[in-house]
């Protein structure tokens, strides 16, 4: 990744290199000549991450000095020893080695002066490699290899520029807590490095210029701002902000060519340059050279309807002369009548003059003759500002109460409520579609003509509030999932709570209690709370081995299982390998299972009518399996038994545990047991009927 900064930190050795090798004939000269080069690029470079061996270098020239006497001898070890302490307090890949070479320095100079030297910088250089640590984080997230091109939005080179923004934010952060001086030059190495990388980024730009103004060195700002407008020429956002700055330092004739060069090219000449040079001469110059320009610029091709509103608001708003600015507008107007843009803003100015007479004269003049599908927003403006007049406010009247909401209403306050807003806008729509043949189904559900409603105002959309357009949920009525909650009346409150959602509330639910049979009844009313998104599987299997549910016939209403005869229960047959149920009609006699039927009673149950459909749609995966066990028992259509047989009961386990394999609970395996044995005695005695059992060895079977 640093394969290119690499080849600048060699390019830069290879000119030390140059530097030494023409110097080394020179003498003490020379050699004075290679340690200035040595200074001169550590200036520049020796803040890199990677600038290790740049330092190294300088060290093992330093000491390969040659010394003819004790003072040059001290000389050169005070030099080292400056490189030294210079280099291990710089976050680099290579600040550990450079300590330890210091280390040995240090003590091969004088012991005695090497323990007070080295207890002094440890602590700097711990802070150096804790930085070092933070800051290769940040430098390994950028590609040293990307070529300075011109943003194309890519997602690689949005990636670059955050990387490079998130290292600089963290050199701004001074992590060091070095002095002011020596943080800056690190920042400013650091937006030097980057902008080679991110030349064409006027952003990037503009942070180098405002953090260098923000420092107090306005100067460095300008020449930055003069580097960014060379790389990004046609950056008229970089042009605006380098005026500003020679403004406010009160530079007027640097600012006034920067103005100037904007207008200078006049193809690329737009409104906006007029509009903010004339304000610029407005505010350095006066209203005379304002309106000298003014008078100029409105003659030019490029002079569009908004520098006459700007123009004329100005006029009105500093220099506080309304007759100037009506003035303006009605020249304007002779240019631009058929701009409804500009009608609006001259009928908002002559509103705030309370010029109700020339109000409703432009509004006459431009709707004669602005074509339809312009004049639009016009009427509807026409209609809002007399609206406000004595006069004609009892004279204006809509086809429609729905046209009224606009005019009356004010902000976020309207003068009707939210229902009658959607009842107007569902009247508005089917009067609109009249003609047309509307769904039955659009009738009756309200919520669909309204948002059609919605959809066919184009005109009155904007300004409904948004309990027109859409029909939202009583969150009042919503419960939160706690997974801490247990089966106790907390659970309870939560289901009674979360049953009133769906459907139509409890008194639905009391409804369907009401149609189907007793042992129906019975069981919905023994399920178990749900805990979370799905039941507890020990004491669903629990309940449902302990329950006799009749079965009902295919495609009939669960009201016919009271009124059903007698007669044989269903027949299965198990030669495909899935279990295919055929209904008949009569529920089968189940003999009660005594003992069991208050086993359950310690548990807090709160009824729920969705327990069946959890139960065949929605069996887990992580319900116990096997392979040789028939259907307990029979709810709904064939589909849904098939269904829970498959899920429930039939296929094999793909998964790597067996059904041995996974621990069942106390009360199952003892039910387990129980229906092995009765199994076995209901297959010797031949009975008529065999209801099967959820954990028994044998099919289900029904004799006729």
């Amino acid at each position: 990744m640093m394969t290119s900064l690499l080849a600048l930190l060699n390019f830069r050795r290879c000119y030390i290199s140059f530097i030494k090798k023409v110097n080394e004939k020179k003498g003490p000269e020379g050699l004075e000549e290679t340690k200035k080069a040595f200074d001169f690029m550590l200036n520049y470079v020796g803040y890199d991450i990677a600038s290790g061996p740049v330092w190294l270098e300088y060290i093992a020239f330093l000491k390969s000095l040659p010394a003819k006497t004790a003072q040059e001898e001290s000389h050169h070890m005070t030099s080292v020893r400056k490189v030294y302490q210079r280099a291990i307090v710089t976050p680099t890949h290579h600040v550990e080695q450079l300590w330890k070479d210091y280390e040995n320095f240090e003590n091969s100079v004088s012991r005695t002066l090497a323990k007070g030297l080295l207890s002094e910088y440890q602590p700097k250089f711990n802070s150096a490699k804790a930085v070092y640590r933070e800051r290769k984080k940040y430098v390994d997230e950028i590609d040293w290899n990307m070529l300075a091109v011109p943003p194309t939005g890519s997602y690689k080179e949005e990636q670059q520029c955050m990387a490079w923004k998130r290292l600089l934010i963290f050199e701004k952060g001074n992590p060091q807590r070095i002095d002011t001086a020596s943080a800056n030059r690190r920042i400013t190495f650091t937006y030097e490095q980057s902008l080679m990388y991110l030349y064409h980024y006027p952003d990037l730009w503009y942070d180098y210029a405002t953090w260098h103004a923000n420092s107090g060195s306005v100067d460095s700002a300008i020449k930055i701002f003069q580097r960014a407008l060379k790389a990004v020429p046609d950056s008229e956002l970089l042009k605006y902000a380098y005026a500003e700055l020679e403004e406010s330092r009160g530079a007027i004739q640097p600012a006034k060519k920067i103005y100037e060069s904007l207008l200078s090219s006049s193809s690329n000449t737009t409104s906006l340059a007029h509009i903010q040079f004339f304000r610029f001469l407005r505010r350095t110059e006066g209203v005379e050279a304002a309106r000298k320009y003014f008078l100029d610029c409105r003659k030019s091709p490029s002079c569009t309807y908004h520098v006459f509103v700007a123009y004329a608001m100005m006029v009105f708003c500093v220099d506080k002369d309304p007759k100037a600015a009506h003035n303006i507008f009605e020249a304007g107007l002779k240019k631009f009548m058929n701009e409804p843009g500009y009608i609006l803003e001259y009928a908002d100015f002559l509103c705030r003059l309370n010029d109700d007479r020339n109000v409703r004269a432009l509004f006459e003049r431009a709707l004669s003759s602005l074509p339809p599908e312009k004049s639009v927003e016009v009427e509807q403006r026409k209609k809002e500002a007399l609206s406000r007049s004595v006069e004609e406010g009892s004279m204006v009247l809509e086809n429609t109460l729905y046209d009224v909401i606009p005019r009356y209403s004010f902000m976020d306050l309207w003068p009707c409520s939210s229902k009658d807003l959607d009842h107007l806008a569902r009247q508005e729509w089917l009067v609109k579609n009249i003609n047309r043949r509307v769904d039955k189904s659009n009738l009756l559900h309200g919520a669909n003509i309204t948002e059609k409603g919605s959809v066919g105002l184009t005109t009155n959309s904007k300004v409904l509030p948004p309990s027109a357009k859409v029909v939202y949920p009583d969150t009042a009525r919503m419960v939160i999932y706690d997974p801490r909650q247990t089966l106790g009346s907390e659970a309870a409150s939560t289901s009674a709570s979360g049953l009133s959602l769906v459907g139509s509330g409890l008194k639905a639910s009391d409804d369907i209690l009401k149609v189907i049979s007793p042992t129906l009844v019975a069981f919905i009313t023994n399920m178990p709370a749900v805990e979370g998104p799905s039941p507890d599987i020990d004491v669903v299997l629990s309940i449902l081995l302990q329950s006799s549910i009749p079965t009902g016939q295919t495609g009939k209403p669960a009201t016919s299982l009271q009124q059903m005869p007698g007669g044989p229960g269903p027949t299965t047959s198990d030669h495909s390998g899935s279990i295919k149920t055929r209904m008949n009609n009569g529920p089968p006699h189940r003999p009660p299972r005594d003992g069991h039927s208050g086993k359950r009673k310690d548990l807090d149950i709160a009824p729920s009518t969705l327990v069946s459909a959890i139960l065949l749609q929605s069996v887990p995966e992580e319900w116990p399996r096997a392979s040789s066990v028939s259907t307990p028992f029979v709810i709904g259509t064939e589909k849904n038994t098939q269904l829970l047989s498959e899920q429930f009961l039939g296929q094999e386990d793909d998964e790597s545990m067996t059904v041995q394999s996974r621990p069942l609970p106390r009360d199952v395996f003892r039910l387990r047991q129980m229906h092995k044995s009765r199994g076995r005695s209901t297959s010797q005695t031949g009975s008529a009927a065999s209801g099967g059992s959820a954990f028994s060895g044998d099919q289900s079977v029904s004799t006729d």
